[in-house]
C-alpha cells in the first residue's frame, strides 16, 4: 500500500486487495463509523437500479419512470401508478449480500452506529441492522391515507386483483399508499434529522453503492465533520477528490473482505 498524499489523501491503486488493507486500517483506527448507501448497495441482492444503462429509468414504459413515481402522477393515475409499482418496486426472492451482512457486523461488534440508506427494500434489516435511517421510506411498509392503517407489503401485492388494481383500505374504504418517498414530496424531517445527527458525530463516513447526485440525500455528506471519508462505487463520483480512500469496486466484495 502506498502512504499517505500530501493532502491526507490514500493512495491504493494495486487492486482490490491493497485497496482492502487501505481501508482496514482506516477502520481499525477506531471511533465511530456511519454507512451511507445507494442503490449499488441493492443492485448485488439483484434488485435493479434507476440510472445505470439497465435501470428503471432507461426502460420504456407509456410514461417516464420519473413521471410515473410523482405525488401528482399518484393522485391523478394511480391504478397506472400501481401497476408499475407491482411490477417494477416489489421484489420478491431478493436476500442480504455480503455488504449488507459485513454492516450488520460492524453494528454488532460496537463499531458502526448507523446505516442511512436511500433503499426501500428493507434489507439492512433483514440482515439484522437495527439502527437504519430509511431515508426514501420502504415498499415493505403501507398506509390508508384516510384512518391511517397499516398494510403489508403483500397486501400490495395482492391487490392486482382489485377493481383498477388500487389497494384499498378494509377499514375505511381509503386508499393505501405505499411508505415511499414520491418525486414532489419531502423526506421524512424526523428520519433526516436523525441521519444528519449520526452522520455530524462519526468520525469515519463509508459511502457505498451510490454516485452522490440525488439530492437532498447526497448533501447529506456536508454534515460530516469526521476525518475519514470512505467512497466505495464501482464508477467514479463527483466527491471521490474529497476521500480519504476512494475505492472502485463491488461494495459487497470490498466491506466482505474486511475482518471486524
Amino acid at each position: 500500500m502506498d502512504g499517505a498524499e500530501d493532502d491526507g489523501r490514500i493512495k491504493a491503486d494495486g487492486g482490490l486487495p491493497e485497496q482492502t488493507a487501505a481501508l482496514q486500517a482506516l477502520y481499525d483506527a477506531g471511533g465511530s463509523i456511519v454507512f451511507f448507501g445507494g442503490a449499488g448497495v441493492s443492485t448485488e441482492s439483484g434488485i435493479p437500479d434507476f440510472r445505470s444503462k439497465d435501470g428503471l429509468y432507461n426502460q420504456k414504459w407509456k410514461f417516464p419512470p420519473e413521471v410515473i413515481l410523482s405525488r401528482s402522477f399518484f393522485n391523478v393515475a394511480p391504478a397506472e401508478f400501481y401497476r408499475f409499482y407491482r411490477e417494477k418496486l416489489i421484489v420478491r426472492g431478493v436476500k442480504p449480500n455480503a455488504a449488507h451482512i459485513a454492516l450488520e457486523r460492524m453494528e454488532a461488534a460496537g463499531t458502526l452506529s448507523a446505516v442511512v440508506t436511500q433503499n426501500i427494500d428493507g434489507l439492512h434489516q433483514a440482515a439484522g441492522s437495527k439502527t437504519v435511517y430509511e431515508l426514501h421510506g420502504s415498499t415493505l411498509r403501507n398506509f390508508c391515507m384516510e384512518c391511517g392503517a397499516r398494510y403489508s407489503i403483500n397486501f400490495i401485492a395482492k391487490s392486482a386483483g382489485a377493481p383498477n388494481g388500487i389497494p384499498i383500505c378494509k377499514k375505511c374504504g381509503g386508499i393505501v399508499k405505499p411508505d415511499v418517498v414520491l418525486y414532489e414530496e419531502s423526506l421524512d424531517g424526523a428520519c433526516m434529522d436523525g441521519a444528519i445527527r449520526a452522520i455530524s458525530r462519526a468520525d469515519m463516513l463509508i459511502i457505498g453503492g451510490t454516485s452522490l447526485t440525488v439530492y437532498p440525500a447526497a448533501g447529506l455528506i456536508d454534515y460530516f465533520r469526521g476525518d475519514r471519508l470512505v467512497l466505495i462505487n464501482k464508477t467514479a463520483t463527483p466527491t471521490d477528490s474529497r476521500a480519504t480512500l476512494a475505492i472502485h469496486d463491488s461494495i459487497g466484495a470490498v466491506l466482505g473482505a474486511l475482518t471486524i
